[in-house]
């Protein structure tokens, strides 16, 4: 089969419209103990943090500064735009609202990863005490690996190292990340320095609410009541904060970040930053695939494929290509960040299993998810009789998902895009951008706001 190279979404008359959807934690979040000024709470910062992005993502003007988004800031910046805020938020188990270790310690983790365009593709870093916004760090960690992993001799010796390491007491030889994918506490804060991050001591970190978690749970463990990480009647955050972002040259990013799991043991590490189990992000082409999406909103037509198929088909993918105009080939990108008990989202490699079982199946990317963190899915699979009873397999993911038809030529005729979200738990912390450009909120509700 001859190779085609295929056309960048910037060179096509079609259109990507941005699309965006954050989560906030998931676990054992129930109506029945939730408060209403509680929620008040939630939903106010959600809906201001999602529609803050959106305005960032959507710029008024054709003016932005990066000429190759062509106005728009690219998945990346979209993404971390949007967790840094959750990283502030001290509602979140992320960043400033971080749930404590079981010796009373802030261990923070966070990771990216994107459909393409970054040599590294997805990176994570883990064992933070002192990166006030790890999400940053791991940003910085995926663009300077373009600079990392390039071969020895093809770029300046005087750029080859950050800031020629910063040579203080105590200080490890981090020269750059190298090819690393992961890092961990001392050599990770140390290049967060290097790259010029705000570092903040451990006590900024402190918040009364998840001190106040972790003393009640590890009083109710000692009488014997319960686990110090999990409770029937109480949410105990064990989740973690994220965004999926499409941009507008049809790249997806996927950004987490976490305390990690209220009274882990130290030095514990989740599944945040584990490249598959807590977030994954790809893209591939083949052939047209029947019945990719699952909902109407986001397909564009242009040119004689307007006038041919958009009158006569419910959707692209429920025909077969009869001639030059008629798509014939597609590309397909999703990118998902999970949220819940990471041991389980390890024991299964989660997120990744979504993406496969969407691919090779091939199946959409929404009953991909539902396998996976659905009711009965691998995740409550993974808890066995345990389930309900410790808090394993408990979670939820959000995703975005992707499709562009192409022509023969290898240019693109059409989109259409979609956000994803389950979850199998009491509830899930979410946020998102609809067709309509309206920021949507819901804790327990799947695919629409809380009815209340």
């Amino acid at each position: 089969m001859e190779y085609r190279q295929q056309q960048p979404v910037s060179d096509s008359k079609v259109k990507i419209q941005p699309r965006l959807i954050i989560h906030g934690g998931a676990g054992n979040i129930r109506r029945s103990n939730f408060p209403a000024d509680k929620y008040a709470a939630y939903r106010s910062s959600l809906l201001s943090i999602v529609s803050k992005t959106r305005d960032y993502m959507n710029p008024p003007t054709q003016s932005y500064p990066s000429e190759k988004h062509a106005g728009h800031p690219s998945a990346l910046e979209i993404a971390t735009h949007a967790v840094a805020q959750l990283e502030d938020n001290p509602l979140f188990n992320s960043g400033h609202g971080a749930v404590f270790t079981r010796d009373g310690i802030n261990e923070l983790e966070a990771s990216v990863m994107v459909s393409r365009g970054f040599k590294k593709r997805g990176v994570g870093v883990m064992g933070l005490r002192r990166v006030r916004n790890p999400i940053l760090l791991a940003r910085k960690m995926l663009e300077h690996g373009e600079q990392d992993l390039a071969p020895a001799g093809s770029v300046p010796s005087s750029s080859t190292s950050l800031l020629g390491g910063l040579g203080g007491d105590g200080d490890l030889d981090v020269p750059s990340a190298q090819g690393h994918t992961q890092l961990h506490g001392q050599t990770a804060e140390q290049l967060a320095r290097m790259y010029g991050l705000e570092m903040v001591e451990p006590s900024y970190f402190f918040t009364q609410q998840r001190w106040d978690e972790h003393v009640r749970a590890l009083e109710r463990e000692e009488k014997g009541l319960s686990s110090g990480t999990w409770h029937a009647e109480e949410y105990l955050p064990q989740g973690t904060c994220g965004a999926v972002a499409l941009d507008a040259d049809g790249v997806i990013c996927a950004a987490t970040s976490t305390g990690g799991m209220t009274n882990k043991l130290t030095g514990r590490i989740g599944d945040t930053p584990v490249v598959g189990a807590g977030f994954w992000a790809e893209e591939w082409d083949g052939q047209l695939e029947k019945l990719v999406l699952t909902t109407e909103p986001g397909v564009s037509f242009v040119g004689p494929l307007k006038g041919l198929l958009a009158d006569c088909f419910p959707t692209p993918w429920m025909y077969s290509p009869a001639n030059q105009h008629v798509p014939s080939s597609s590309t397909r990108s999703m990118g998902f960040s999970g949220t819940g008990n990471g041991d389980s989202f390890l024991r299964v490699n989660a997120v990744r299993t979504v993406a496969a079982i969407a691919r090779y199946a091939p199946a959409p990317g929404s009953k991909a998810l539902a396998k996976v963190a659905g009711q009965g899915g691998e995740l409550q699979k993974s808890a066995g009789d345990r389930w309900g009873r410790t808090g394993e397999g408990e979670g939820g993911i959000i995703g975005i998902e992707c499709v562009l038809e192409r022509d023969e030529d290898g240019g693109v005729v059409g989109v259409k895009s979609e956000v994803l979200m389950e979850y199998n738990c009491g509830g899930m912390y979410r946020a998102w951008i609809d067709d309509d450009g309206r920021a949507v909120m819901s804790i327990w509700s799947n695919g629409s706001a809380d009815e209340l």
